[in-house]
This record gives structure tokens, C-alpha cells and sequence, in this order.
């Protein structure tokens, strides 16, 4: 075994700086400490910096992946396809519910395959959804059931955040956590908002009177597989990093998992359900801004939505790191309750501008709250475990593994809303013609989500002093 280089990364020479991490074959990292200072300070920031890039980079893609039938789905009619309102709404939400549910088993690929190596992997298995898509969508007389299989593997995408997420809490110390995980978690929803940008722009420009689908797909083939060279190269596999069963088992009768769950429904699930409907919500009420025709390609607007929303998330982190992430999240449920108001009151005469920048704050609140509950986890799960300062301090090995686990499992949970919102909005829309009876039902889930924050963890951060 060797001394880690922490100049440039791994390497043979002996650094005493660090002198507790040793590399052996694979890039395994052992003894690791994120809590450590003097390691910390000495090398390990720099290490930890160079895997949640890679991070955020495969991350990214596989958001990218996981949003890419939101943006497709608009333009299959103009490519020949013909799908009623609830075939349409299945082809939204299908990524979603199979990435949610795929985020269950994610949460232990880390600790069973390393960090490293299950990027490399994770990254891979993303060129089925991609080539599939642009096989299936250059034929209008693929089937239906086709279709939303295709959907289904882009799933993938969204089960890549359980683990990229439970990888980086390892890296970093408790302090540092909301900032890392803030980071990581907006590097990877920022590829909602490039998807939703690049894509449509791609396949109109230079497609005379056709639309060029396949090239939806096509075009991050070449993205994947740097991502997976790049893993291979720059990231690292910590032997610390343990998750296991029985540490999941613990979690799961944690009461304040049930409830961060629900939180975390309310912040990232409306930020991922909302971004999946939002191109068809514009194209639905605001058929003529759906997008700017700038020569032969269309350039999209809903891009924008998911785009405010991942710029948010890591500033709600970095709030949450100072003020605690009970504080912020009331706050950004209050924001999300206010928006849905407004826009419920005023979507029949609304203009586009207005409905725009609502939607537009909306996504921006739900993104705040998305690093604030999240940088909650931890911190609860250090509180309950008896921590004295449970902000700063992770506590015991036993509760860090259950925090680690109870993070791919929220994340799980949360993602959820991605297929209960557009699945909402699509029984409103088929039903009621419209979208309003969808919004009434988010009002009252986030008025009951802002008396769970207050009274669960806002009464108790001012009770024990702790800032949760």
C-alpha cells in the first residue's frame, strides 16, 4: 500500500501530511476522515473535490437522461405520433417512477462496489435509455407500449442521484455537508434545464420540415462515455464508506425518515414533477411562447423552470448550513404556498409573462427547499442519535451510517413527486379541462407540509438549541 499524492490525486509518493490514507489496487482509499481536521486541511479537501466533480458531472447526465422524454413528448406530434392526454402524461411520468424506485437499491451500490466504480457503471447503463430513445422515437408507427418501455429505462437517470449522493456525504464533514451535497444535487438537476434547452434546438435546427427525434438521443452518447473514462481516471473508492441492511433496517424505524420523506416530497419532488410537466404545461396554455424560432431552431423557455430551480438548490444548502435547514424550509414551503395561491387565483387571465415568472419563483423556492431538507438528514439523524452540536457534529460511526443510508432512501421517497405531479395535472387536465383543481390539491399539501416543519422541527430547534 501507498501514501495518497494530494497533489494530483493518487500516486507513489509518501506524504506525511496525510500519512493515515493508504491506496491499494482500484483506487480503494483507506482511512479516510473527513472529520479529521489536520487530514482535511492537508489534502483530503483537495481529494474530496476532485470526486464531486466527477460526481457532478455523471450525475449531471443522468438528469439529462431523466428529462429528456419531458422535452420529447411535446414535439412527438410533429413527428407523426399521435397520443391522447393520458399516454402523453404516462410518457412524463414513467421516468420518474422508475427512477424513484430504482434510488432503493442505488443507495447500497456504493458501499457494495465503491464510489468510483459504480460511476463508471452507473454512467454506462445510461447509453440504453439514450440509444433506445433515438432508435424508437425515428418511427411513427412504434407502438405505444414501446414507447413507454423506452421511458421506463430512462428511469436510470434518476436512480444515479441515491448513490452519487450517498458517495459524496462520505467525503465531506458534517459542517461542510450542506454546501457538498448543495453543490452535487444542482449539478446533476442542472441537466433537467440543459436537456430541456439543448434538446429542442437540436432537433429542429437545420430539420427543414421535419423534426430530426433521434438526435434527442444521439447527441450524448459521446458525454457518457467521457463521464465513464473520467470516473475511471480521477475518482476513488473509500473503504469507510459502509452501508449496510441493518443500518437501513434502523432507518426505516426512524420516525423522522417517514417525515423528512414527506418534506422532501414537498421540495424536490415538486421541483422534479414540476420540471417534467412544464414544457406541456406552456405548450397547453401558452401554445405561441412555447418557444423562440431563431432561424431554423426553436429555442425552448420551459428550460428555464428547472434551470432557476438547480441554480437555488445549493444556496439553500449554504443557508441551511448557517441558519439550519428546519428555518429554510419553512420558509421556502411558506414561498410554495404563496406561488400556488397566485397562480390559482390568476392562471384564467394570467398572461404568459406573469405565468412565467410565478412559475419561475416557484421553481426557485422548491429548489431552496431541496438543499435545506436535505441538509437536514444528517443533522436530525446526529440529534437523535444524542449529538451535542448535531449541525456541526456527525456523531457516532453507528448513526453516520444511518444518516448515509436514510439519504438514498428520502431521496428515494422525494422522488416520487416527479411521477404525482404530472400524473395530478394530467387526471385535472382530462378531467376538468384544465389544470386548476391539480394546483388546489399542491396548495393544501404544502399548507400541511408548513405545520409539519413548524411543528416537528422548528419548535424543536428552538427547544434543545440545536440548529436542525
Amino acid at each position: 500500500m501507498t501514501a495518497i499524492d494530494t497533489s494530483s490525486g493518487l500516486g507513489t509518493q509518501p506524504t506525511p501530511a496525510v500519512g493515515a490514507l493508504t491506496v491499494r489496487a482500484g483506487r480503494w482509499v483507506d482511512g479516510w476522515d473527513a472529520e479529521n481536521h489536520t487530514q482535511w486541511e492537508s489534502g483530503g479537501r483537495r481529494i474530496a473535490g476532485r470526486n464531486l466533480r466527477w460526481s457532478i458531472f455523471a450525475e449531471f447526465l443522468g438528469f439529462v437522461v431523466w428529462q429528456l422524454w419531458s422535452i420529447v413528448v411535446i414535439s412527438l406530434p410533429g413527428a407523426g405520433f399521435e397520443f391522447d392526454v393520458t399516454q402523453t402524461f404516462w410518457l412524463i411520468s414513467m421516468p420518474s417512477l422508475v427512477g424513484a424506485t430504482l434510488r432503493f437499491p442505488y443507495t447500497f451500490m456504493v458501499p457494495r462496489f465503491g464510489g468510483r466504480n459504480w460511476t463508471i457503471i452507473s454512467a454506462a447503463l445510461l447509453l440504453l435509455p439514450v440509444i433506445g430513445l433515438a432508435l424508437c422515437v425515428g418511427d411513427p408507427d412504434t407502438p405505444f407500449p414501446v414507447m413507454l418501455g423506452v421511458a421506463a429505462l430512462a428511469g436510470l437517470g434518476g436512480g444515479n442521484f441515491a448513490s452519487s449522493m450517498s458517495n459524496i456525504t462520505y467525503f465531506y464533514p458534517q459542517r461542510e455537508k450542506g454546501w457538498a451535497l448543495g453543490v452535487n444535487a444542482a449539478g446533476g438537476n442542472l441537466g433537467a434545464a440543459v436537456a430541456q434547452f439543448i434538446v429542442p434546438i437540436v432537433i429542429t435546427i437545420g430539420a427543414a420540415a421535419t423534426l430530426n427525434l433521434p438526435a434527442a438521443g444521439w447527441i450524448w452518447v459521446p458525454l457518457i462515455v467521457v463521464a465513464m473514462v473520467g470516473a475511471a481516471l480521477r475518482m476513488d473508492n473509500l473503504s469507510s464508506a459502509r452501508s449496510d441492511f441493518a443500518a437501513s433496517l434502523a432507518a426505516f424505524r426512524e420516525p423522522h425518515l417517514w417525515i423528512l420523506s414527506f418534506l422532501y416530497l414537498g421540495t424536490f419532488g415538486s421541483f422534479i414533477g414540476f420540471a417534467g410537466v412544464f414544457p406541456k404545461l406552456i405548450v397547453d396554455q401558452f401554445p405561441d411562447f412555447s418557444a423562440l424560432q431563431v432561424g431554423s431552431a426553436a429555442v425552448p423557455l420551459a428550460f428555464l423552470g428547472a434551470l432557476c430551480g438547480s441554480l437555488a438548490r445549493p444556496y439553500g444548502g449554504r443557508l441551511a448550513d448557517r441558519f439550519g435547514g428546519s428555518t429554510i424550509t419553512l420558509a421556502a414551503f411558506i414561498a410554495m404556498a404563496v406561488l400556488t395561491s397566485v397562480v390559482i387565483l390568476t392562471l384564467p387571465v394570467l398572461g404568459f409573462w406573469g405565468f412565467l415568472v410565478l412559475f419561475l419563483l416557484l421553481f426557485t423556492a422548491s429548489g431552496m427547499g431541496n438543499g435545506a431538507t436535505y441538509r437536514m438528514i444528517p443533522t436530525v439523524f446526529a440529534w437523535r442519535a444524542g449529538s451535542d452540536d448535531a449541525h456541526r457534529t456527525a456523531g457516532d460511526i453507528g448513526s453516520q451510517r444511518k444518516a448515509a443510508a436514510a439519504l438514498g432512501i428520502i431521496s428515494a421517497l422525494g422522488a416520487y413527486g416527479g411521477f404525482l405531479i404530472p400524473q395530478v395535472l394530467g387526471f385535472s387536465k382530462s378531467t376538468t379541462g384544465g389544470y386548476t383543481t391539480g394546483l388546489t390539491w399542491f396548495l393544501g399539501a404544502y399548507l400541511v407540509m408548513i405545520a409539519v416543519t413548524t411543528l416537528v422541527y422548528v419548535r424543536a430547534s428552538r427547544r434543545s438549541g440545536t440548529r436542525l
